[in-house]
């Protein structure tokens, strides 16, 4: 075996090779940190300026299809949709576009399908913040003993905004990524997602509602709190779906009609609704400013005391450690909530135009008869369903909150009910409750003389029975794990069920 005749002269490479890292990292540092690119090539979507290459230009044909995808997005497709559709319109990969105006990563490697899109991709290009016009610096960094580089955390980037001229404007690429935190549910994974999808909250637990197909053997849309099977909420908090549709476009068709009636007086009413909610939440925001102050100042005043105490041998080193990291941790978080108190604080006092932009974001849309993706992405933040004011009963009235984008909780202003009409509704209300009291009572009489026990016993079989036909009848598709793997290496598509995996 061969043995090195100087085994220092490795130790010396190593030690100049991390020597040599230092500097190349320390001049890179440098560089990022006053707002350069410190990438060589810029991403899909802009090139490199001819008379200043640290300056990009959009490239207007790659710009093209990134706007396309945020849209499709938007419109409620995921990556895997957009990708087949790029594919069909044959547009031309990232590496292949790049490739023929000869910059790139990829100019002399050959690349056998130009139009294999891939859902990585589309999701990379939906995620990059470079298309609002910024520069993103220090996204991975890289070890001197290891060739590849490694992402880190968001925190850790360094973010110059508008240094180039943007391809997606900001609110877009918000409701993109709104959306693309959205959990999907789908039945066995296919079918067409609901408009609705991941804007629907639970207002006691703060979990999503989620839209089953069936119902009770029957095909009919229902949203349900996702806590509620796993006993992390009361009540399932349901809601028919067609109901919570027809109730959003009812509320958009009158915002957009009293915009269209007095424009000036939807944007003072707006504006005086934020100004009376934010003065409640400015108040409780300084309320609680005061008090992380107060604790902070506590908290210096402990670690200045348990070393003053270590020092005189008062406190033991193990101890003290203890201690120390206990209220340096603690003050770390205390500091991260006084600066996010401060910044929105600060936020309350600049004066915004959410009315207008609300106002340009409804106007693309002509009527609302069909809610779409797109229109309920871009015009609702959330929406909470409240419990029913009867539980179980189906005709109960169930309190709904819809928060728009912009503007919040927002409800037309409309005229006093005539004081004999709303009596008359009030008399036709007790009616119906005092039914239903009555036949509640009934009820309970039977569950404790044991008359209900009796009937279930004698019922049970036959509903079961009745159900199980019901759902045999149903269109779901009874994939298998084997029979699906094989269906996606054949078929790369989500619309296109072959008739032999339908269960009939």
């Amino acid at each position: 075996m061969f043995v090195f005749p100087f085994p220092e002269q490795t130790l010396f490479n190593e030690w100049y090779a991390k020597d040599t890292s230092k500097k190349i990292k320390s001049v890179f540092q440098a560089k990022g940190k006053t707002g350069k690119h410190v990438t060589s090539n810029p991403p899909y979507g802009y090139l490199k300026d001819k008379d200043d290459p640290q300056q990009w230009i959009i490239d207007e044909e790659a710009a093209k299809v990134i706007r396309r995808i945020f849209q499709m997005t938007i419109e409620g497709r995921g990556p895997f949709q957009i990708c087949q559709a790029l594919k069909e319109d044959k547009v031309d990969m990232p590496a292949v576009h790049q490739q023929k105006l000869g910059i790139g990563l990829y100019r002399t490697r050959k690349i056998p399908d130009p139009y294999n899109w891939t859902s990585s991709t589309v999701a990379s290009i939906l995620e990059r913040k470079e298309y609002l016009g910024h520069t993103v610096n220090f996204k991975t960094k890289k070890h001197f003993k290891d060739s590849h580089s490694r992402y880190v955390d968001d925190d850790l980037w360094v973010v110059f905004e508008n240094t180039q001229e943007p391809i997606i404007d900001q609110e877009t690429f918000d409701i993109v990524q709104k959306i693309r935190t959205n959990v999907k549910r789908w039945p066995n994974g296919w079918g067409p997602v609901h408009p609705l999808t991941g804007l629907v909250y639970c207002p006691d637990c703060g979990g999503k509602l989620y839209c089953h197909r069936t119902d009770n053997g029957v095909n009919r849309e229902v949203f349900c709190c996702g806590n509620y099977p796993l006993k992390k909420c009361e009540t399932g908090h349901r809601i028919n779906a067609d109901d919570l549709v027809e109730l959003v476009l009812k509320s958009l068709k009158a915002i957009r009609d009293y915009i269209q009636v007095d424009a000036d007086k939807f944007i003072n009413t707006v504006q005086e609704a934020v100004d009376s909610q934010q003065s409640v939440d400015e108040k409780a925001s300084i309320r609680r400013l005061e008090e992380c102050q107060t604790r902070n100042d506590e908290l210096e005043k402990l670690l200045c005391k348990i070393y003053e105490d270590n020092i005189l041998g008062k406190l033991p080193d193990k101890r003290y450690e203890y201690l120390s990291n206990q209220y340096e941790s603690e003050l770390a978080e205390i500091g991260k909530e006084i600066d996010k108190l401060q910044e929105t604080i600060a936020s309350y006092k600049v004066e915004t135009k959410n009315a207008r932009k609300f106002m340009s974001l409804i106007a693309k849309y002509k009527d609302f008869d069909v809610l779409t993706n797109a229109m309920a992405n871009e015009l609702i933040d959330k929406i909470l369903v409240f419990n029913r004011d009867r539980k179980g009963s189906i005709q109960s009235t169930q309190r709904v909150d819809i928060y728009f984008n912009f503007i919040g909780k927002f409800q037309v202003p409309t005229e006093p009910i005539d004081p004999e009409v709303q009596k008359a509704l009030e008399e036709e209300r007790a009616k119906i409750e005092a039914k239903r009291d009555k036949l509640h009572q009934n009820y309970l009489r039977r569950k404790a003389n044991g008359k209900q026990a009796e009937y279930e016993a004698r019922y049970e079989p036959k509903r079961k029975k009745r159900m199980a036909e019901k759902r045999a009848q149903l269109p779901q598709y009874g994939l298998v794990k084997t029979e699906y793997e094989e269906y996606r290496k054949e078929i790369r598509t989500e619309q296109d069920i072959p008739d032999a995996l339908l269960v009939k």
